[in-house]
């Protein structure tokens, strides 16, 4: 039996996306329906970085549909004194029904899923943030009907996870994208060259990305792993501010959003994070309604 991962969005087809989507609005409606649709399944969850939103949303959501989760950091498990990452693979499928890692080395995902006979779900790689933008795009379908034709501009760094993430799924989804980087944070060539087809614009001008835009979107400046670079990024993204005079070259019921945590009066002010416009807690809570029924896609 061929076992499908979730590494990026690029390796389900857009039907399958579209199913997710489509159940992820029942699930959320719901809930009770799927209260035992994973009775007896066990989750892992191997960590190496810190979070929020994914481990709450994956343990709570696990929990709510009958399974239960265990959390594995490196220090829990022998992969953090030199067992490789194949056999770590190889000796968690024997006792787990999925896995979700979250990690630095995107090759250390693929390493794994090589090895498992069981799910494997990217929670987070310094390359793609899949789960993320799955329920980013579910909670534009609930506030704006539809995705494709969309305008998004993405302000910030362009060449992280999201922005990267952003990019394969416009040629997915065919809405509009627009990425505002400084020239020293563009998106890596190897993404953009597996979403040729898509309709994408790279600027460095934030007021050119923002204009008639239906979601404005950012991310932190300076992502774990990152800090001795601060100073750096601070300099370099300081005209990449979502405030009120950007926000007003969007279009006149464009939305914020954002995947958490914010540095407020970095990335974006306080007065458009938390304004009448801003979908940011939506866009959070989505996150364990999505991840639910991936779970129910992937385990069952």
């Amino acid at each position: 039996m061929t076992v499908k991962h979730f590494l990026s969005i690029t390796d389900l087809s857009r039907k399958e996306l579209n199913d997710v989507l489509f159940l992820s609005a029942r699930v959320k409606s719901n809930p009770k329906k799927f209260r035992t649709s994973l009775d007896g399944k066990v989750l892992g969850l191997l960590f190496n970085k810190p979070s929020t939103r994914t481990r709450v949303s994956f343990e709570a959501g696990i929990y709510q549909l009958g399974g239960n989760s265990v959390f594995l950091t490196e220090k829990d498990i022998q992969i953090g004194r030199g067992e490789s990452v194949a056999d770590t693979a190889k000796v968690l499928s024997g006792y787990l029904d999925g896995i979700v890692i979250r990690t630095y080395d995107h090759e250390n995902l693929v390493e794994f899923s090589k090895n498992s006979t069981i799910p494997v779900i990217n929670g987070l790689s310094d390359l793609l943030h899949p789960c993320q933008i799955l329920s980013d795009i579910f909670t534009i379908i609930e506030n704006k009907g539809h995705i494709d034709g969309i305008n998004i501009a993405y302000i910030g760094d362009g060449a992280n996870n999201m922005a990267h993430t952003w990019i394969l799924a416009a040629e997915i989804f065919g809405f509009n994208l627009r990425i505002a980087a400084p020239e020293k944070y563009q998106p890596h060539s190897s993404i953009l060259d597996k979403a040729k087809g898509a309709h994408i614009e790279i600027t460095t001008d934030t007021e050119k990305a923002a204009e008639g835009a239906d979601i404005l979107y950012t991310d932190v400046w300076v992502s774990m792993g990152q800090d001795s670079e601060r100073e750096e990024r601070v300099q370099e993204f300081k005209n990449y501010q979502i405030n009120s005079d950007l926000f007003n070259k969007a279009a006149p019921c464009a939305l914020l959003m954002h995947c958490l945590p914010a540095h407020m009066g970095e990335e974006v002010t306080s007065e458009v994070f938390y304004g009448p416009q801003s979908i940011v807690f939506q866009q959070a809570e989505n996150r364990l309604h999505v991840q639910k029924t991936l779970m129910l896609k992937l385990l069952n």
